[in-house]
């Protein structure tokens, strides 16, 4: 089984993200960047599908092929995954921050080409929050999709799904081939080891550009303004119950 797993390159999740002074966009400039949390989550997973571990029967997975559309630089995040234990990378080069729709559009190129059996991916990426690319992407493919995995059991051509829902826990079924974004539960990511940061050197990681697919990747959208959110002011103590209704009143509040 062939499983394709699209990552992301984003700014790292410890660091506070800065708005240009323009307010055209966020700051990239000499910022710590690092793959996408959740996409980090899929590639775990998609390892642990060929080793074998955790419920996994070992050789689920036989070939592990990490996407990434992005700036040159995003080959890092996709040596990251290699080291983790995917097979080969693809980077298709792309000066700017592409919109879901055009993302989703390039990744069924590759898929066409590809022919995974499963397509798993993070539920969104932390630096648009758009929680779209895997639902569109399975739209165009015309794939069942599960969203949300928070465990993952691929057995008898099917991928069973088990995801949190507001009542609970929901456990979907659906035929592979299929689109399958993850959650945070689903895994703990591991740490690459030297030996396999060493190795992943030497994986392949094929180079394109987004023109090679003639995918239509016209921007929809337009951003107004990028602000940063207004800043909280501080608490006020009452000293009982009746200051803290006067102090109610006083705002508006009853």
């Amino acid at each position: 089984m062939k499983v394709l797993v699209p990552v992301k390159r984003v700014i790292d999740y410890n660091v506070k993200a800065r708005v240009k002074a323009d307010q055209t966009g966020v700051d990239l400039a000499n910022v710590k960047m690092s793959m996408n949390p959740f996409d980090e989550i899929a590639v775990e997973e998609a390892v642990r599908l060929k080793e074998g571990k955790e419920h996994h029967a070992a050789g689920t997975a036989d070939e592990i092929v990490v996407v990434s559309i992005g700036v040159q630089q995003a080959q890092e995040t996709i040596r990251t995954a290699l080291a983790m234990g995917a097979d080969r990378g693809l980077l298709i080069q792309s000066d700017t921050d592409l919109e879901p729709l055009a993302v989703a559009k390039l990744l069924k190129a590759v898929v066409d080409e590809e022919k995974p059996d499963l397509i798993l991916m993070g539920k969104q990426s932390i630096d648009g929050d758009n929680n779209a690319v895997g639902q569109m992407l399975a739209a165009l493919l015309d794939w069942p999709q599960a969203t949300f995995a928070g465990k993952l059991v691929i057995e008898g051509g099917k991928a069973t799904v088990t995801r949190e829902v507001d009542g609970g826990l929901q456990t979907l079924a659906a035929t592979l081939p299929a689109v399958v974004t993850v959650d945070l539960r689903l895994n703990t990511p591991r740490y690459a080891s030297l030996p396999n940061i060493m190795k992943a050197k030497k994986k392949e990681i094929a180079m394109k550009a987004v023109a090679d697919y003639g995918v239509d990747t016209a921007p929809r959208l337009t951003v107004q303004k990028v602000t940063e959110p207004p800043k909280r002011s501080a608490g006020v103590k009452v000293t009982d119950a009746a200051d803290l209704v006067a102090k109610l009143k006083t705002a508006g509040v009853l």
